[in-house]
């Protein structure tokens, strides 16, 4: 028996028992006209909607890291540290009073002091009235101070406490400070009845009575009394209807009297 054909690479049977040769695969690139040009717009369009709805998470992730980056160098470094505290308009404190009460250290993050807490504690030295703190970038912060205003002066001792219209007594001196009026009362105090009683008897004097005051006594709330140059006492009662007992004192200056009794400024009498 002859041997029959020998199988090998690009032989094969065919369906009538011959042999043909097999079929070969090349894998070959697609031209550019293979895929047609709608579905190429397509996925064109695609690919730009999937760019424009990855593109604010891209900027929004941008944005929090340069934040979180500002925010460390603000917050957690001296790069923009304390390195000064300016102090504007204090003549009664002293810089370094001021200084001090503010305790900042030197070198804390500037972005991280509490400037409401700062002018509290500087709000707490008793010439100071008001107080604003702010700012200056890049490491300083300035203190605004507005001290208070002397409206009298009350005797304890041998010295003299100054007090403001308010009655708050923020300074103490050994010699008694030229044009202030003067008035004698136990313990002056904001929140000291004799204290108001007294100084709203001196905003009730007229410009006349100003002139001649020597001092205001209070020995009670309804003893009050205005003592005037040439020994003139005027017994002003309580600090009720003000303005009508000073108008009538004022009335009453040019009469040879040493007291002038105008607690009841209707019935006035004077010896």
């Amino acid at each position: 028996m002859s041997p029959g054909p020998a199988r090998g690479r690009g032989t094969g049977v065919d369906g009538g028992g011959g042999w043909r040769p097999a079929r070969q695969w090349q894998l070959v690139r697609a031209g550019r006209d293979a895929v047609p040009a709608s579905t190429r717009r397509f996925m064109a369009r695609a690919r730009r909607r999937r760019m424009r709805a990855a593109l604010p998470w891209a900027v929004a992730g941008g944005v929090l890291a340069v934040a979180a980056l500002v925010a460390w160098v603000l917050l957690g470094t001296g790069l923009f540290g304390v390195r000064e505290v300016r102090v504007e308009g204090a003549e009664l404190v002293t810089t370094v009073q001021v200084r001090n009460a503010a305790g900042v250290l030197d070198g804390a993050p500037l972005a991280r002091v509490d400037l409401t807490e700062m002018a509290d504690r500087i709000g707490t030295l008793p010439p100071v009235e008001r107080v604003s703190v702010h700012r200056d970038w890049p490491d300083a912060l300035v203190v605004r101070v507005t001290e208070r205003t002397p409206a009298a002066v009350v005797p304890r001792g041998e010295q003299f406490v100054v007090v403001d219209a308010a009655g708050v007594a923020f300074r103490t001196l050994p010699q008694r400070p030229a044009g202030l009026p003067l008035i004698r009362l136990t313990e002056p105090g904001p929140d000291d009845p004799a204290t108001h009683a007294g100084l709203e008897v001196l905003g009730a004097l007229t410009p006349q009575l100003r002139a001649d005051l020597v001092e205001i006594t209070v020995d009670g709330l309804a003893r009050i009394s205005v003592r005037l140059r040439d020994d003139l006492t005027v017994f002003w009662g309580d600090a009720t209807r003000g303005t009508d007992k000073a108008r009538v004192a004022t009335a009453l200056l040019d009469q040879d009297a040493t007291r002038i009794d105008v607690s009841a400024p209707d019935v006035v009498t004077f010896r």
